[in-house]
C-alpha cells in the first residue's frame, strides 16, 4: 500500500483550506505533501495502551476491498458531503477541491479509499472567501464520535475517531500522519492556526484520526 506526506520539504498541496477569520486571503496553501512512497505498516498510537491500564482504543474491524468514496457523513458536525478525486498534478501538487464549493470533500485517489486497508486521506477546506465550508466544525470532533463515508460498491465503512490534533505546518509528523497501517484507518485533514499573511499560508493542520469499526 502507499502513503502520501505532507510536510515541508515535500509537495504542496495547493488548495484554499481556508482557517475563517475576518479578511480571508484569496489564496493559501493547505497540508503540505510530498510524492507518494511505500511505508512500512505502522501500528497506531492509540492502539497501545500504557502499562497497566486498560486498552481504550475500540477494536478495529479487519478492512474492506478497494471501492471509491462517494459521501461522508458525519452526524456529530452536521457533514453530509460528497467526493472529488484529488491527484498528482503536472506541477508535483496534490490538486485541491474546487476553492468556492462549501460543501465538497476530497480523497487521494491514487492511496488508499476508505475502508481498504492501509491510511486513507480525506481533505476539506475550512471556509471560502465568503464563507463557512465542509469542514468548519471539523475541531470539534471528540474521541468516540463515529462518521461513515457510503461508498461505490454500496457498502458503508464506519470510523470511529480515536483522537484529533494540530500540528504546526513546519514541524508535521508525517511518519505519524501517513504511515501505512496494518487495519484501516482514515485521517481527515485541513488547514488550522493563524493566517500568515508574509507566508501567505496558515501555520498549522487539524488531522483527525479514526479507524474502521
Amino acid at each position: 500500500m502507499t502513503a502520501v506526506f505532507w510536510s515541508g520539504a515535500g509537495l504542496l498541496l495547493a488548495t484554499t483550506l481556508m482557517g475563517g477569520g475576518e479578511d480571508p486571503p484569496d489564496d493559501a496553501h493547505g497540508p503540505r505533501a510530498a510524492s507518494a512512497v511505500s511505508a512500512a505498516p505502522s501500528t497506531p498510537a492509540a492502539s497501545t495502551p500504557a502499562a497497566g491500564e486498560p486498552a481504550t482504543r475500540e477494536p478495529a474491524a479487519g478492512h474492506l476491498p478497494r471501492s471509491e468514496p462517494k459521501r461522508l457523513l458525519i452526524p456529530a458536525i452536521d457533514v453530509d458531503a460528497p467526493f472529488t478525486d484529488l491527484a498528482i498534478g503536472g506541477e508535483g501538487r496534490l490538486e485541491p477541491p474546487p476553492p468556492h464549493d462549501t460543501n465538497l470533500v476530497g480523497w487521494y485517489a491514487k492511496g488508499v479509499s476508505p475502508g481498504e486497508r492501509g491510511t486513507a486521506i480525506i481533505a476539506g477546506h475550512v471556509d471560502t472567501t465568503t464563507s463557512p465550508a465542509v469542514f468548519a466544525r471539523l475541531s470539534e470532533l471528540e474521541k468516540g464520535d463515529r462518521f461513515r463515508v457510503l461508498r461505490a460498491d454500496g457498502s458503508k465503512a464506519t470510523f470511529v475517531v480515536d483522537e484529533a490534533e494540530s500540528f504546526e505546518k513546519d514541524d508535521f509528523p508525517d511518519e505519524r500522519v501517513y504511515a501505512d497501517t496494518p487495519d484501516a484507518q482514515v485521517r481527515l485533514i485541513t488547514c488550522a492556526g493563524d493566517y500568515d499573511r508574509a507566508a501567505k499560508d496558515y501555520t498549522e493542520n487539524l488531522v483527525v484520526f479514526a479507524h474502521l469499526v
